[in-house]
């Protein structure tokens, strides 16, 4: 199987029914060790778009990865971003929003830490979590100290797909490339997966008893991720469903996509005029004759 990025795409305006998106696809490797000589090309592909994108600078790229418990994003982002320069890439994972935070609009926290030009932030979980499990647990509402028109208002998940837009727009026209991944995982494989994090001493850390309460609210999280997926994939900031069942086949989906994606902008590295050419040969030259 060859890898095309456009396979994956939400297309704008499309309506999202998870049903009908794989969660398991025919694997782009034939073994471990072939997965492994492939993603290392990846890597040392997106290492050098990396370089690049830092010595343009004109462009920022934003990865943001959103799923199901155990789908893996931890996973894809360590094994994916393996070669890049710590230097230029920045994570960030975001919990429940702190005491502070939420004195501010549910966009502030993460508009902190959007990355600089040359620059590649990720992050893990993000604002549309305030679209997802805020949807899925209503209540969480109360606690954002928002006026209570906008509690009570019949448009409240609409009006916050419609502010998100908005900045993914705004970061677009001002050089932030977006992309924005949805490991698709199936509920077979995350109980899987939960029972091995159990059953393994080294992952139990991994696994509370939290992971297991949401798994009652499946349904309601798949209603909300199709109804997220469908109103904010759009031209410049798309999101892409990634089948997660198999967490190689995922970790090379994402990075091609990435790889595609840094590729396109057609970047290049500054040029050195005449007279700067020339101040460099001089001092290649004292440097040369500089005794040791």
């Amino acid at each position: 199987m060859k890898i095309n990025s456009e396979d994956f795409r939400v297309r704008p305006r499309k309506k999202v029914k998870l049903a009908k998106w794989p969660t398991l696809v025919e694997p782009v490797y034939g073994s471990k060790r072939h997965y492994r000589k492939l993603l290392q090309s990846h890597v040392e592909r997106l290492s050098s778009l990396q370089q690049l994108l830092y010595a343009y600078n004109r462009y920022s790229l934003l990865i943001i990865f959103q799923a199901m418990d155990a789908a893996g994003k931890d996973g894809a982002i360590s094994h994916v971003m393996s070669g890049v320069n710590p230097q230029g890439c920045n994570v960030y994972s975001f919990k429940h929003p702190s005491p502070a935070e939420l004195e501010h609009d549910f966009l502030w926290r993460t508009t902190q830490v959007l990355p600089e030009r040359g620059q590649i932030g990720i992050f893990n979980r993000s604002y549309y979590e305030e679209v997802l499990i805020v949807r899925v647990h209503p209540d969480i509402l109360n606690s954002e100290g928002l006026p209570p028109a906008s509690l009570e208002s019949q448009t409240v998940w609409q009006d916050r797909y419609r502010s998100i837009v908005d900045l993914e727009e705004h970061l677009h026209r001002n050089g932030t490339v977006i992309i924005k991944f949805f490991l698709h995982l199936s509920a077979e494989e995350q109980r899987q997966r939960f029972l091995e994090r159990i059953d393994e001493p080294d992952k139990n850390w991994k696994f509370s008893q939290a992971d297991v309460e949401e798994r009652a609210f499946w349904k309601q999280y798949m209603h909300a991720y199709e109804e997220c997926l469908s109103a904010t994939s759009t031209r410049n900031a798309p999101w892409y469903i990634v089948p997660a069942d198999d967490k190689r086949n995922t970790r090379l989906i994402v990075s091609q996509i990435i790889v595609d994606t840094l590729a396109s902008l057609e970047m290049t590295y500054p040029k050195v005029n005449k007279k700067r050419r020339q101040e460099l040969q001089q001092i290649r030259k004292e440097l040369a004759e500089e005794k040791a």
